[in-house]
């Protein structure tokens, strides 16, 4: 008799539990704007934070109530698809130019060989903790990957003959994440640039040359010769290192031609700069030989 007694307090108990939520959640029941779910669809629902918020929900929460989107992008989502969240909100669209994530290092395994074994926890943020990595560069990737496991879109891993993070352009939204996961800063968003070729030093070390040399052998060296080479003033160098502006980079190339360790990279380019050095040389040769044939054949007074 007992054991039915409890089973019809606890029964009685529970549907006026259900009872009491039932008339709460209609009593304070909060319409969401129906927009937001449609914004919710366009977004990756990688819920990465590049867009300054704590989420997608937030983000389209954010969009259908703010009175412009000029501070409200979502990389991973892509420039179509904040044209749709532009029209369902009824704002004008933002312009953002599609970013893509660089490394700022080739030290490879043949260009920078391992100095010590390392046997703890697979974490760049641990090694970097410890001040010291498997290498002699105090500056280049730690190697563990931290970035790879950081990154939600399957843009990268971890290359086992290198030993370096590899970038696939074509997945790569431009969130950000494997830039802030990174101890050592080295992973920079660039402009994805026209027809994605862009071009940048693929080195972080700001030693002086004769010392970078010894730590990795295509480390940038400060010698400057990419800042004379470039007519747009797009290279510097700062603390022994040299950087590309990507504002004024024009993808001349002419950088990449002159740097003497094969510090700066390109990508997305149809043709090596070295063949179109070439092919450009060849074509002038030929106008002077034209040119030259030109005028041998004009009649003499």
């Amino acid at each position: 008799m007992s054991i039915i007694s409890a089973i019809i307090v606890l029964g009685g108990i529970g549907l006026l539990s259900a009872a009491i939520l039932y008339v709460v959640s209609k009593r304070f029941f909060v319409k969401e704007d129906s927009r937001i779910a449609l914004v919710e669809e366009l977004l990756p629902g990688a819920n990465c934070g590049s867009c300054g918020r704590s989420g997608c929900h937030d983000f389209a929460c954010a969009c259908a109530t703010a009175d412009s989107l000029d501070n409200l992008v979502c990389p991973g989502a892509g420039e179509e698809a904040m044209k749709k969240i532009a029209d369902i909100v009824g704002l004008a669209p933002t312009a953002s130019k599609p970013k893509v994530a660089v490394l700022h290092c080739y030290g490879t395994c043949a260009n920078r060989p391992v100095m010590a074994e390392y046997d703890g926890p697979s974490s760049c943020a641990m090694l970097q903790t410890m001040g010291a990595g498997t290498t002699a560069c105090p500056f280049g990737c730690l190697g563990c990957g931290d970035c790879v496991k950081a990154c939600r879109f399957g843009a990268m891993h971890m290359d086992p003959v290198t030993g370096l993070p590899s970038i696939d352009p074509d997945k790569c939204t431009g969130c950000g994440a494997c830039a802030k996961t990174c101890p050592r800063h080295i992973i920079e968003l660039r402009d994805k640039g026209p027809r994605g070729m862009r071009v940048w030093v693929a080195c972080s070390n700001k030693e002086k040359g004769a010392v970078a040399m010894k730590e990795c052998s295509v480390a940038c060296i400060g010698c400057g010769k990419c800042v004379k080479a470039c007519p747009h003033e797009a290279v510097t160098v700062t603390d022994n290192l040299a950087y590309i502006d990507p504002a004024k980079c024009k993808l001349c190339r002419k950088c990449v031609l002159v740097c003497p360790k094969g510090a700066i990279h390109d990508s997305g380019f149809p043709m090596s700069a070295a063949d179109m050095a070439a092919l450009a040389e060849r074509k002038r040769k030929e106008a002077e030989e034209k040119k030259a044939s030109q005028s041998d054949s004009q009649p003499k007074d």
